[in-house]
């Protein structure tokens, strides 16, 4: 399993995040089972492979930091989605940019140009040309302004 693909399913477990009632850890632990993998699996390539420790404790951590700064990250898109209301940007457009901004925030060993691009190439798959654009827009402009490099 490759970062990218570890990246991408850290965004469907934040994406998953809005619709559980589960604590964090059982949330992870169920999602990240053998089993869950396996019942994935025929529908979406991205289950064929279990995640390594390496890789799994990657997601763990992306998750787990857009869970606990769910409301900072929101306001970041809030803010720079100008003319946007955040209740009107789609639950997989913000866990686009959650996970992104997260990662440019947090993780400093992973580049801001490298979150951003990642984002794009996930948004691609699931979102309109317009939305992919947006979610371009969002993320640049919230790196130009509040990234110190």
């Amino acid at each position: 399993m490759t970062r990218n693909t570890a990246r991408e399913i850290a965004t469907h477990l934040a994406y998953e995040l809005s619709f559980t009632d589960l604590s964090l850890p059982a949330f992870l632990d169920q999602h990240l089972s053998a089993e869950s993998f396996a019942d994935l699996s025929p529908e979406c390539d991205l289950y064929d492979e279990m995640p390594n420790a390496k890789q799994d404790e990657y997601i763990r951590r992306l998750v787990s930091g857009v869970a606990d700064h769910a409301a900072e990250l929101d306001g970041y898109i809030e803010k720079y989605a100008q003319g946007w209301r955040f209740d009107r940007i789609s639950l997989v457009a913000s866990a686009i940019m959650r996970v992104a901004m997260y990662e440019i925030l947090y993780m400093p060993d992973i580049p801001a140009g490298v979150a951003i691009n990642e984002a794009v190439e996930i948004a691609k798959k699931y979102d309109e040309p317009e939305t992919v654009r947006f979610i371009n827009g969002i993320l640049g402009s919230f790196v130009r302004q509040e990234v110190k490099e």
